[in-house]
């Protein structure tokens, strides 16, 4: 099962769940007041949350990010010939 296959069954899991106790009354599932008012708010609330962590992970990953001390050395390197053969040709920086 691929991942995204597993994300859209978790969904559609807690989708499910949450109509099922959102049409409480339809269902013969009586809630009490002070759940149904947190009930009703919910996905917007799990939507926040994903979306804080989805920014933390990125924020996390951006901070920790290797470089590639060769690599850079390389193309500063290929960009040096680049311009000494473009200067050769006639163009001028």
């Amino acid at each position: 099962m691929t991942k995204l296959a597993q994300w859209l069954w978790g969904l559609a899991l807690l989708g499910s769940t949450w109509a099922a106790l959102t049409m409480g009354p339809t269902l013969g599932l009586e809630l009490p007041l002070t759940c149904r008012e947190v009930l009703w708010p919910l996905p917007a609330y799990l939507l926040v949350t994903v979306g804080c962590f989805a920014l933390g992970t990125v924020g996390y990953r951006v901070a920790t990010f290797h470089d590639c001390e060769d690599a850079a050395l390389e193309l500063q390197n290929q960009i040096q010939e680049a311009r000494a053969d473009l200067t050769r040709r006639g163009l001028r920086f």
